[in-house]
């Protein structure tokens, strides 16, 4: 039988990869919430501490999406935000509860609660600026903080329609390392110096590729 795009290549953690999500990695093509949250999911992994929490895409739009005070209740106290000291949720620009892996941009916003300030992360020039601020706004009184908000203007910029969220895992990872190597005793710069060091289209068109073989490595480990 030939193999189908539906097909289940890979289960991990909470996530299920399918034959479609390799296709989506091994071309010039738009993340989905899959390969988003399985990534995520393995930073989670490798980076494990009940202070650093990343939120799956799935959460992250459910709050922002959540139509009432107490929605969002739901949704945020089992995440327990009061105690973190590092939050990553991926931003999606999909408006539509109806519709599923809508959207046309991802872009990262992370919370650090030593500078005490949410920073958004966009490739794209400000295009989810609204949707992150909806995320803030709903969350921000479950980190028990007063976090200011910030847009960082000098986040690496992609230079086509479709690695946005090729770059929200760039900076997801960057962020992570940041935080495990030294985040905790120099929090004046936080992460940009990495940023610029480590962040540019050719790094985001390798991740691309690491991600991919790092998917098919888990697969042939089953």
């Amino acid at each position: 039988m030939a193999p189908k795009a539906s097909d289940k290549v890979l289960s991990y953690n909470d996530v299920v990869l399918r034959r479609s999500d390799l296709d989506i990695l091994s071309g010039p093509y738009f993340l989905n919430d899959r390969v988003i949250e399985f990534y995520l999911s393995y930073l989670s992994s490798s980076f494990p501490s009940e202070d650093v929490l990343l939120v799956s895409p799935s959460i992250a739009f459910w709050i922002k999406e959540c139509p009432d005070a107490a929605s969002v209740k739901d949704f945020v106290e089992p995440l327990h935000l009061s105690r973190r000291k590092l939050i990553i949720f991926p931003i999606n620009n999909n408006s539509d509860v109806n519709l599923a892996e809508g959207g046309t941009h991802w872009s990262l916003l992370a919370f650090e609660r030593n500078t005490n300030v949410f920073v958004h992360h966009d490739s794209s020039s400000g295009m989810n600026k609204w949707d992150a601020k909806r995320v803030y706004n709903a969350i921000l009184p479950y980190t028990t903080t007063d976090a200011s908000y910030i847009d960082y203007p000098d986040t690496p910029k992609q230079e086509n329609g479709y690695d946005c969220g090729v770059y929200v895992l760039a900076i997801a990872r960057v962020i992570c390392n940041w935080y495990a190597s030294s985040g905790s005793k120099d929090n004046v710069d936080l992460w940009f110096p990495s940023l610029k060091e480590q962040i540019n289209s050719s790094a985001v068109s390798e991740m691309r590729n690491e991600v991919l073989r790092l998917v098919q490595d888990l697969m042939a480990r089953k």
